[in-house]
């Protein structure tokens, strides 16, 4: 097939939305399938079957934010973006923001079949506009997103059971859903990675993620503060984002100045390896990709309990969970874990053990699975219309 997949963001593979997209690229790629790529990385211009918008510009002061988030965003050419569809057979939508609902309302003129991932929970954006805990403001984005790009959709994919429960209940709708994790890389296991010598002395701590409100990095420097092993651990925060200067300032109070830098991918893999406890204190997480690397390496994983994140569903058991914004809570699972090595390896064995279903080749073929079904099925269409059911609703990825 010729698929055209749709990316509002791809650049450099150092969060967690590229890395999705570009495995799934490789991957159908290596299936034997024509992939062009509809985006605005201007480092692919010029690239075999890569197209290319401009870059969306909001104004220096608004881009200098944006560029902190470490994104860029697309203005919609739609002179490129039907370029990028003539002659498609299929078209598969990364994210509902300008780029992808402009593509999606047009591949639906054209009746080509569409398929969407649901990678971006509203709070992702409400968190910006410091609305993330209005119930109204996050129902009215995923009504919008629906609206405007997900009703268009032969088959919706979810990374979670988590988010596609949240999403159908905020839109009252039963949506043509495929529950399929996005995978771990073959590469990210577990392997003996010696600790850095400035870190050799030190109990590592390492959070993975963009810096801002939902990932709630600050609940993990508050934690540490009251840890009775404050004197001993170094926090790696491995990311970049607008939260950046506050969580410097917050962190002046610990005797171990937390680590800030954006990591690369063999770093950031050597970093979970040789790391003591991974923690990742989001309160708004659809799948978390980060979390399933630090399993994938069978690495000693803290989450938090917040009902709006998928990763509690992670944890071991709730020895390694922790109530959602409380520092002293997390201080207290954290001085456990230190304070007991024999029983943290035994449940860095469990994690380990738990990470064989999330492996990306698995992951992959039922993406590919689910993109062949729903393009057989949006031809085999009655005349009216109608959208042939996935399964009764059930993905192909649900046992996951």
């Amino acid at each position: 097939m010729v698929i055209t997949v749709v990316c509002d963001i791809l650049g450099e593979e150092n969060n967690g939305t590229v890395v999705v997209s570009m495995n799934l690229i490789r991957y159908l790629r290596s299936a034997g399938h024509e992939v062009r790529v509809l985006c605005a990385d201007q480092s692919k211009k010029g690239l075999e079957n890569y197209y290319v918008v401009p870059n969306k510009s909001f104004g220096k002061a608004l881009n200098s934010l944006v560029n902190k988030v470490g994104v860029t965003l697309a203005k919609c050419d739609k002179s490129i973006i039907q370029q990028s569809l003539q002659g498609a057979e299929h078209v598969h939508i990364m994210l509902p923001l300008g780029l992808g609902l402009a593509a999606a309302k047009m591949a639906y003129e054209m009746n080509l079949p569409i398929t969407a991932g649901f990678h971006m929970q509203a709070e992702n954006l409400s968190s910006y506009i410091k609305m993330n805990r209005l119930y109204s403001v996050n129902t009215f984005i995923y009504k919008f997103i629906y609206k405007h790009m997900y009703r268009y959709c032969d088959g919706i994919h979810y990374p979670t059971q988590f988010i596609r429960r949240v999403f159908e209940g905020r839109i009252k709708q039963t949506t043509p859903g495929y529950v399929i994790s996005n995978g771990v890389q073959n590469n990210v296991c577990k392997r003996e990675v010696a600790k850095p010598d400035e870190f050799a002395d030190k109990i590592v701590i390492l959070s993975t993620g963009r810096y801002s409100a939902e990932k709630s990095q600050d609940t993990l420097l508050k934690a540490v503060a009251l840890s009775a092993y404050k004197d001993k651990i170094q926090v790696i925060l491995a990311g970049q984002g607008l939260k950046e200067k506050y969580y410097r300032r917050i962190s002046k109070r610990l005797p171990v100045q937390p680590v800030f830098k954006l990591y690369g991918r063999d770093e950031i893999i050597d970093a979970i390896n040789f790391c003591d406890l991974y923690v990742h204190p989001a309160v708004d997480e659809l799948e978390g990709i980060a979390c399933l690397e630090s399993i994938a390496c069978g690495k000693m994983t803290i989450v938090s309990d917040s009902e709006n994140s998928a990763t509690k569903d992670f944890a071991v058991d709730g020895k390694c969970i922790f109530r959602r914004r409380k520092p002293k809570d997390l201080a207290r699972v954290i001085d456990y874990w230190i304070s007991h090595p024999d029983e943290r390896a035994e449940y860095e064995g469990k994690y380990l053990s738990s990470s064989a279903v999330y492996r990306q080749e698995e992951c992959m073929r039922q993406m590919g699975e689910m993109i062949e079904r729903t393009n057989r099925n949006h031809y085999a269409n009655s005349p009216d219309g109608e959208l042939l059911a996935a399964d009764d609703g059930r993905g192909v990825g649900d046992a996951l």
